[in-house]
Formats: structure tokens, C-alpha cells, sequence
């Protein structure tokens, strides 16, 4: 799952260390490390990082469309002519993409420890409404990215 992060960051000119962890951290957290590609008890939320098409269809219009190079770029990569929320279910490559333009429209700066990736995602990805803890996310980090490393 690390080499498909650092892959695909490098790939769109978006990578960062603290960026592919907080990925990893958002997909071990969202679906146990990418076994869930559908959200469980029939939710919308879809792909390794369970991203909600209204989500997906938002960073398209209200933010890809005006970042021309970045949204061909995301395409070429993913092998892709067009957006479509339900390819996130069949490449990880575009929900890694859409997950990392999703915390790039965040003013505030990817922290650089698990316990900031942590409160991160609850805030902006998961939102305070959200059923997700900062200590789940951490539980999923440990569990899955640092077993992943070894």
C-alpha cells in the first residue's frame, strides 16, 4: 500500500512524507487498509479512502475544474479520460488522488506526527460529525501502516 501511495503522490507532483502518511493512515482508518472498497451497511462512500461521491463530484467541480493541469494530470495517471465517482471502488490510484487533493484544499499544514495526522483526519476528513476517533486512527495506523513497513 506504501509503494501505491509514494507512487501515485509522485506521480501527480503531490507527494510529501507527511502527506503519504496521513494517506495511509486515511485508508487504514476508512477501510481497514483498502479490504473495504464499498462502504459497510450500504453507505455511499466508495474506494480505499471511502470517499462520498458527493465529495469526489465537490473537488472536481469546485476545485479541479480550475486546476486544469492537476485534474489532466490525475487522469493520465490513472489511466482515465473523464472523472466518475464510482471508479474509486476499481482504482486505487484515483482514490489516492482525490483523497490527497481533498486535504490540499485545506489551508492548515499536514502535521508531521501521528497523533497530528490523527486529529487531521478527524477534522478534515472525517469531520467533528463524523464516527471515526483521533484514537482509532491511530489504533488503524499502528495496526496496518506500521506492520506495512515491515
Amino acid at each position: 500500500m506504501r509503494q501505491l501511495v509514494n507512487d501515485t503522490l509522485q506521480e501527480i507532483n503531490l507527494y510529501s512524507v507527511d502527506a503519504a502518511n496521513l494517506i495511509l493512515g486515511t485508508i487504514a482508518q476508512e477501510s481497514a487498509y483498502g479490504f473495504y472498497k464499498k462502504q459497510l451497511g450500504g453507505g455511499p462512500a466508495l474506494g480505499i479512502c471511502q470517499m462520498e461521491p458527493n465529495t469526489f463530484n465537490d473537488i472536481v467541480f469546485n476545485f479541479l475544474h480550475y486546476k486544469v493541469d492537476l485534474a489532466n494530470l490525475i487522469l493520465m495517471v490513472c489511466g482515465l479520460t473523464s472523472f466518475h465517482a464510482d471508479d474509486l471502488v476499481t482504482n486505487d490510484k484515483l482514490a489516492v488522488s482525490m483523497c490527497r487533493v481533498h486535504y490540499l484544499r485545506v489551508k492548515a499544514k499536514i502535521p508531521s506526527d501521528l497523533p497530528g495526522y490523527a486529529a487531521y483526519y478527524k477534522k478534515y476528513y472525517n469531520t467533528p460529525l463524523g464516527a471515526a476517533t483521533e484514537e482509532e486512527f491511530i489504533e488503524n495506523y499502528n495496526k496496518y501502516v506500521l506492520k506495512d513497513e515491515h
